[in-house]
Order: C-alpha cells, then sequence, then structure tokens
C-alpha cells in the first residue's frame, strides 16, 4: 500500500524487436518523509496516494526512440512509481494526526510489484537492469542484489544508480541534518530488513542506510552515476539554511555561478569527500563510475543529459548513455570516470540555471 493506504501503481511499456526480453525497471525517486507530521502531509500528494498520479514521460534512458536511447530503447521499461517515503525499504505502521493509519509499506511494494512483473515475462528475461533516480536510486541499491537473485545464473543482470549516492556529511552549521533526517526515515518505517546484516553488526541502522556503507556488500554489478556537486545535496545536506554566521548562501545554492571563492573551496571540500566514499567502487573491475562536476541532480531520466548533443561528457567525450551502455555490454575495459573540479568541465554549462 501506499502511505494513505490506496494500492502502489507502476507503468510498464512492452520491449519489442531484439530487446523483447530484456527488462529495464525504474524506480521513481522523490525525498522521503521522516517524521508522522510530514508522512501526512505527503500522503496527500502522487509522493504517497496513488489517487494523485497520473501519465509519466518515458524519456531519456526510458525513451522508446533509438536516437535518444539507442541501447535500451526496445527494452521492456518499467516505472514503479514512488509512494511509500522510506525509498520502497519500510515495513510497518503509523497513525495519522487525523486519527487514520499510515501505511509504511515499500518493501512490500517492492516485492510485489517485482513478482507481477516476473508474471508477466520477467522471469524469461535474457538481460535486466535495475534503476532509479534520487531517492529511487538509492532503492535501487537497497535492492540490486536481491533484485539479481530473482533471475537464473545466466542472466545478465546489473544495477544503475543515478544521483542516489547520499553522504553523511555535515552541514555549514557543524549539524548532521542529513544523518537526522534518514534516521527518523530509519526508525519510523522499519527498514532495518534491507540492510546489510554486516553493517548492522558494527554500526547503527542509520549509518548502514547510506550508500558509503550500502556498497561494500552489494555484489551484482554495479554503475554510479552522480554528481559530485550534487545541486540537491549541496542545497539540502551542505547548506539547508540561506544563510550562516557570516556567509550568505541563498544565491550560491541556487545557482553554482554565483559561489564566492570560499564557497567554491567549500564545496571542492563535498566533492572530496563524495570520491572519497566511492573507493569501493573504484576498486571493483565489475563496476562502472562516471562522477561529473555539474550542478545537477538525476541525469539519466531526461534527454538533454542522457544522450543530446549538449550532454555532460567527461575525459573520452563520452555521453551517460554511451558510458552506461559501454559498462554494460563490456564494451570498454575501463568505465570508471571522475571529473575535475567545477568549472573545469565545459560541457556542464548547458546545464546551468537560466535567467
Amino acid at each position: 500500500m501506499c502511505l494513505d493506504g490506496t494500492p502502489p501503481g507502476y507503468h510498464l511499456r512492452r520491449g519489442f524487436g531484439s530487446g523483447a526480453h530484456n527488462w529495464l525497471v525504474f524506480l521513481e525517486g522523490g525525498g522521503w518523509c521522516n517524521t508522522t507530521q510530514s508522512c501526512s502531509e505527503r500522503k496527500m500528494t502522487n509522493f504517497g496516494s496513488s489517487k494523485y498520479m497520473g501519465a509519466v514521460n518515458f524519456t531519456g534512458i526510458l525513451s522508446n526512440d533509438h536516437t535518444e536511447n539507442p541501447d535500451f530503447y526496445n527494452w521492456n521499461t518499467v516505472v514503479i512509481r514512488y509512494c511509500d517515503g522510506a525509498s520502497f525499504a519500510g515495513d510497518a505502521e503509523g497513525g495519522d494526526l487525523d486519527g487514520t493509519k499510515l501505511f509504511f509499506r515499500g518493501l512490500r511494494i517492492w516485492k510485489a510489484v517485482v513478482d507481477e512483473l516476473m508474471g508477466k515475462g520477467m522471469d524469461a528475461a535474457k538481460q535486466a537492469l535495475l534503476t532509479g533516480c534520487s531517492a529511487g536510486s538509492l532503492a535501487a541499491l537497497l535492492h540490486c542484489d536481491n533484485f539479481h537473485g530473482r533471475f537464473p545464473h545466466e542472466v545478465s543482470v546489473k544495477c544503475l544508480s543515478d544521483a542516489g549516492f547520499f553522504i553523511d556529511e555535515k552541514d555549514l552549521s557543524g549539524e548532521r541534518s542529513m544523518r537526522s533526517l534518514i534516521s527518523g526515515v530509519v526508525h519510523l518505517q522499519n527498514v532495518k530488513e534491507v540492510l546489510p546484516n554486516d553493517c548492522l553488526q558494527k554500526k547503527d541502522p542509520t549509518e548502514c542506510f547510506f550508500p558509503a556503507e550500502l556498497i561494500k556488500g552489494i555484489t551484482t554489478p554495479t554503475f554510479i552515476l552522480n554528481s559530485d556537486y550534487d545541486s540537491w545535496q549541496i542545497r539540502n545536506i551542505l547548506a539547508p539554511n540561506g544563510s550562516y554566521p557570516g556567509q550568505e548562501w541563498s544565491s550560491c545554492k541556487a545557482d553554482i555561478r554565483n559561489c564566492s571563492c570560499a564557497q567554491l573551496d567549500v564545496l571542492h571540500g563535498f566533492k572530496k569527500k563524495l570520491v572519497s566514499e566511492l573507493k569501493v567502487a573504484e576498486d571493483n573491475k565489475d563496476w562502472g563510475l562516471f562522477i561529473d562536476s555539474c550542478f545537477t541532480h538525476c541525469q539519466t531520466p531526461f534527454d538533454i543529459t542522457w544522450n543530446s548533443p549538449i550532454s555532460p561528457r567527461l575525459g573520452n567525450k563520452q555521453s551517460i548513455s554511451e558510458a552506461v551502455g559501454d559498462w554494460y555490454f563490456d564494451r570498454r575495459q575501463n568505465a570508471k570516470q571522475i571529473d575535475c573540479e567545477y568549472p573545469c568541465n565545459p560541457t556542464c554549462s548547458s546545464l546551468l540555471p537560466t535567467a
């Protein structure tokens, strides 16, 4: 169930031609709710109730246009809608402020939709890719090995995380506001079942929900796509408030071009922390990385960033689509690229806010 008790939902576009037996499953993102109050508010939106869900545009990695999406255009493509507020991970029940129930059923949604897709032909898949954006990307990491385990060993199953590599960083006031947010999600919605046991034996469940810990236990080949100047993380983790003693951040976090030299130094420090936490992925030969320095968040679901003349490109001038395709189909030996410091990459300019 969604937060309000309505049934969950997904969109399925059937594959065709050479892609008829291949499946791409995309988990929708959209933040989290970590308190009864925030979940009560969320259930009145499409992120908490299927009553408010509408159509979805299949663009970027979801597109069925060969020119926009050359490697996955003809795959069976699924978008699982996000209406639980805990990255498809919770399994609990709570009381709404108005006396009705709140249903924290993200894990059951995940299991039920995958079961149904298996009955609709995914059980005969020859190739499969689990992906998502933002909170949905974190969900893809949480469920990656479980998804892989649904298929026979000979099936090529991989995972792609887009803008889901959230880091446990202090904000500019010295508080761990992101850890506080995630702690609320973890405990309110009871997400322990999806967390790695090795981590839970040594650390608090909140820490185990962060990707830096999750990737230590994932055995399925995984590609991590992220900006190391992720606009959502800068606005919500690093500088959740507009101003701090002696510094005004509203303008900088709205548009990185407005940042002072001192503020850019802070952002470079954020980049270093994010990149350092990717070491496990860097050292894994089956994994891929595309870490650009663009001030953006979520790049696979949009034509402009996924595969267009003005898409972000890294060292060897590959677009994101080309890099992911080369990694998935083993067309390149080294599928790991990490960008230089902002503003070194001219291909990021098309993603900056316009006046």
